[in-house]
């Protein structure tokens, strides 16, 4: 991810004049550096736990986007707010965003932007939503739906490794929270599957998982009667490693085998990493279904009359990716880096609604987001 929002810094954005990648492992920052290939482009060495090593490097910086696991976000945030330096992350954890969004204060008073969550989902598919609800006079529901799979699926799992294990596994065991009958609610991850169908692809299911919907049960609490997030997969992954979770896989509680003490969830992490694909060409399927009325007919709406006044409306957004063959991103790569590049470019130009602490539904503007993803081939098919 870090590479892919690199590359969008460097060869879709003009107004750009220079980046720094770093990491942990320097020959990791070197090798992106290299494979964006230009000179503009700067390799440092620099652990995320070390504050004043990260504060150090963030100096000087318009804007800094995080990429690295969900864990660090909190620290970072400070540390961009020590330097007044615009943030962004690509998030996955409600704990850490909320920890994050409690810094609303000194981000203003350090006159940045501390937005969290901006990968694509959460992230896009955020803006996405503020983008279908205003189109609506009342809006009822909102269901997203959203997976990265694999074009050349692999048995047991039909599953390939595009982002980190970490996140993968803490969205398959934390509850996900939703709006039901207009309240929040939370419900387990693994449940509540369902089929959907995209066209050209094989049979496909969606559960719910944890994180997918950020602060959008906040935002649109009292606004509107349901909303919630679902994870696509090819059929049949939902039942195969839910039973792997029930087993105990994903576990953070010491166990003891063979008198070394053990965390199943590392053990388990593990493994998919070395028995799962990755890195194989693949596809990022985004659905966002909308229910309301008074809808307002878009530029890219198939048909052309909308249902007016108290006529229940519904709009679907629908955005299929793939693996770009000319630049060797990954569909996961392009949907989830692109849009922070994007946010973290908007927040250096100052076109940010508000400073401070924000989730992005409330500090991006929807059409000019949507036109940018636009501008990098991300098109958004309405019907």
């Amino acid at each position: 991810m870090g590479h892919g929002a690199a590359f969008d810094l460097v060869h879709n954005s003009p107004g750009v004049e220079q980046v720094t990648v770093a990491d942990a492992d320097l020959k990791k920052a070197e090798a992106v550096a290299e494979a964006v290939g230009t000179s503009r482009i700067d390799a440092h060495h620099v652990d995320a736990a070390n504050h004043s090593d990260i504060a150090r490097l963030m100096t000087g910086h318009d804007s800094a986007i995080s990429c690295v696991n969900y864990w660090y976000n909190e620290s970072l945030s400070r540390a961009a707010i020590e330097t007044q330096t615009n943030f962004c992350d690509l998030g996955g954890n409600n704990y850490v965003v909320d920890a994050q969004l409690a810094l609303d204060d000194d981000a203003k008073a350090a006159g940045i932007n501390i937005i969290p969550d901006c990968g694509l989902a959460p992230g896009m598919v955020s803006i996405l939503a503020m983008h279908g609800a205003a189109r609506f006079e009342r809006l009822d529901e909102i269901h997203i739906r959203v997976g990265g799979l694999p074009q050349r699926p692999e048995p047991p799992l039909d599953y390939q490794l595009v982002f980190s294990v970490e996140g993968l596994i803490n969205e398959y065991i934390e509850v996900a929270r939703v709006i039901r009958n207009g309240e929040i609610k939370e419900v387990p991850s693994m449940t509540e599957l369902e089929s959907l169908e995209f066209e050209g692809f094989p049979p496909l299911e969606a559960f719910q998982t944890s994180g997918g919907t950020s602060t959008l049960p906040d935002t649109f609490l009292g606004k509107i009667k349901e909303l919630d997030y679902k994870t696509i997969r090819y059929a049949g992954h939902c039942e195969k490693f839910k039973a792997m979770i029930d087993l105990g896989l994903c576990s953070s509680e010491e166990i003891v085998a063979d008198f070394v003490k053990v965390k199943p969830r590392k053990v388990f992490g593990e493994l998919l990493q070395k028995h799962l694909p990755a890195d194989g060409p693949d596809y990022v399927l985004v659905r966002l279904e909308f229910v309301g009325t008074g809808l307002a007919a878009g530029p890219q709406a198939s048909s052309p009359a909308s249902p007016q006044g108290g006529e229940t409306a519904r709009l679907r957004y629908d955005i299929v990716d793939k693996l770009d063959p000319e630049t060797g991103l990954s569909a996961m790569m392009r949907t989830t880096a692109f849009p922070a590049s994007i946010i973290a470019q908007m927040m250096a130009r100052g076109e940010v609604l508000a400073r401070g602490a924000t989730p992005q539904e409330k500090a991006i503007d929807p059409e000019k987001f949507v036109a940018e993803l636009a501008r990098r081939d991300i098109r958004i098919m309405e019907s």
